[in-house]
C-alpha cells in the first residue's frame, strides 16, 4: 500500500530534492574548477601547458553535457514509449562524443607537443568534480541523517 502525499516521509522528500540536483551541482563544481585549476596550472607550468589544461578543461565539460543530454533523452525515450532507444543514433552520439576528443587531442600534438600533458590533466576536470560532488553528498548525507 503506498503512502499519501500527506503522509509521506520529509527526509525523504528532502534527499529526494537533494539529489535532483547532482547533475547541476557538478556542472558548477567543473567551471569552478576549471577556473581556479587553469590558473594554477598557467602560473606553475607556463603557458604552453596552461593552454592544454584549459583546452582539456573545455572538451572535458562539453564532453560531459553531451553525455548528459543523451543519457536524458534514451531515458525519456524509454520511460515515455516503453521502447529502447534506437540503437544507431545513440551510438553516433558516442562517437561523436569520443571522436571531438580525439580532433582536440591531435590538434593540440600537431601543434604544441608540450600542450599534450596539460591537456590529458584537463580531461579529468569532469572526473574531479565527481569526486567532489560525491564527497559533498557524503559530508551532507551523514549531517542530515538522509
Amino acid at each position: 500500500m503506498s503512502e499519501s502525499p500527506e503522509t509521506a516521509d520529509p527526509r525523504l522528500e528532502a534527499a529526494d530534492a537533494f539529489f535532483a540536483g547532482v547533475l547541476h551541482r557538478i556542472r558548477h563544481i567543473s567551471v569552478v574548477l576549471g577556473l581556479v585549476s587553469s590558473v594554477a596550472v598557467w602560473v606553475r607550468f607556463g603557458t604552453a601547458i596552461g593552454l592544454g589544461f584549459v583546452i582539456g578543461c573545455a572538451v572535458s565539460y562539453v564532453n560531459f553535457v553531451w553525455l548528459e543530454r543523451v543519457i536524458n533523452e534514451v531515458a525519456n525515450r524509454v520511460t515515455q514509449t516503453g521502447q529502447a532507444a534506437p540503437a544507431k543514433g545513440v551510438v553516433m552520439r558516442f562517437l561523436l562524443r569520443y571522436g571531438f576528443i580525439a580532433i582536440a587531442c591531435f590538434a593540440i600534438l600537431i601543434s604544441f607537443k608540450s600542450s599534450v600533458y596539460g591537456l590529458l590533466g584537463g580531461l579529468f576536470l569532469t572526473v574531479a568534480a565527481i569526486l567532489c560532488e560525491a564527497a559533498y553528498e557524503v559530508t551532507v548525507a551523514l549531517r542530515r541523517g538522509f
